[in-house]
């Protein structure tokens, strides 16, 4: 079953390769093509070496009726070592062919907002958006701020932000979700520990063909910004509000010096929510009957707890801890978001294959 898909595919590449090399192909369909081949790629060379190695297994097992003892020795031998490296790439194979999220490559849209806690909740936010900074610098990322509401001791209400770089909604869309903090907060004399939360939500950042709001369902308001930016932010109406009229959504930037730019900010807001809904609702439907392993996504879902006095960090959905809560908090997250993207990868592995017995 797994050779033949092989072959479907390997033949799918060769007749990409082939339509390519017409000279009547348009720009849109070499791109459509060429982003195809781009994705089959890691698949026809897993599929290349699972044949061949096959292939030697099967040539050493024909050794094994051979009289001379030395030639069933080398054998067993090669057997032994190639075994081990058929069932790698099997697994890799099985993991490359399991429906990929086709939001994974894209740019994200993070809102943080204060939970439970007050003013703490507030400063637990701020350092949630330093630790996602933080670790987007160790990849490579840029970060751009979109929206702020602070309470001027350091610390957000809420802080919308823009990931940029390749794969970045792959690696952070499993940072949906409530996190929990445990500190003596600086404001507390008597030392007493706090719990506090703050709400991190995930957004894909989307095009606007993909999400069309008709002008008809919003509601647009201008008014004067009331954060930093200067005379000129002061005394003209920059700052946008936009409220979707059939969810009742509201979104607003004042951060832009422009009230174009407040505007197509809040747009791009808008849009990745809407999205974001339309895409549960979707894998509600597909979904209704499994729940992934490492949790819903829910935004009212408990999902890390942050322990300053023990120093650990624990992620409840894999049960897992970390007790190097400074580093953590300097953005070395990818212990736990490679085990969370593993988890995530053997369920929906699993999905795949109970799809297929269903066939």
């Amino acid at each position: 079953m797994l050779l033949e898909k092989l072959i479907g595919i390997e033949q799918r590449y060769q007749e990409i390769n082939q339509q390519l090399m017409d000279p009547t192909l348009d720009y849109q369909r070499i791109a459509d093509l060429g982003k195809e081949r781009s994705d089959l790629e890691d698949l026809v060379g897993k599929a290349v070496e699972y044949r061949q190695v096959a292939q030697q297994i099967d040539e050493a097992r024909h050794m094994l009726s051979e009289e001379d003892a030395e030639l069933r020795q080398l054998a067993e031998m090669e057997i032994a070592e190639l075994e081990p490296r058929l069932a790698e790439l099997e697994k890799e194979i099985k993991g490359l062919l399991v429906p990929k999220d086709k939001r994974d490559e894209r740019n994200v849209i993070m809102e943080i907002r204060a939970g439970t806690g007050g003013d703490e909740a507030a400063l637990f936010a701020a350092d949630l958006f330093r630790m996602y900074s933080r670790y987007a610098e160790t990849r490579r990322w840029s970060v751009e701020l979109l929206s702020e509401s602070d309470i001027g001791i350091g610390g957000f209400k809420e802080v919308i932000f823009m990931v940029k770089g390749r794969g970045a909604y792959s690696r952070l869309k499993f940072e949906s979700g409530v996190h929990r903090v445990q500190r003596v907060p600086v404001t507390e004399s008597s030392g007493r520990i706090h719990t506090s939360t703050a709400t991190v939500a995930v957004l894909a950042e989307v095009d606007e063909v993909e999400i069309n709001i008709p002008d008809k369902d919003l509601e647009i308001e201008v008014y004067r910004s009331s954060g930093a930016g200067g005379q000129n932010v002061q005394k003209n109406s920059t700052a946008v509000r936009i409220i979707h009229l059939p969810t009742g959504m509201v979104v607003s930037c004042q951060d832009e010096r422009s009230q174009l730019q407040n505007k197509l900010r809040a747009l791009s807001i808008l849009r990745a929510r809407l999205y974001e809904i339309e895409e549960e609702k979707r894998q509600n439907e597909l979904d209704s009957t499994r729940r992934s392993q490492v949790g819903s996504g829910e935004r009212s879902e408990k999902i890390r707890t942050y322990n300053y006095p023990q120093s650990r960090v624990t992620d409840h959905r894999i049960n897992m801890s970390t007790y190097n809560l400074p580093g953590f908090m300097s953005g070395n997250l990818d212990e736990f978001i490679d085990e969370l993207a593993t988890r995530d990868e053997t369920e929906r592995l699993s999905a795949s294959g109970a799809d297929e017995d269903e066939d």
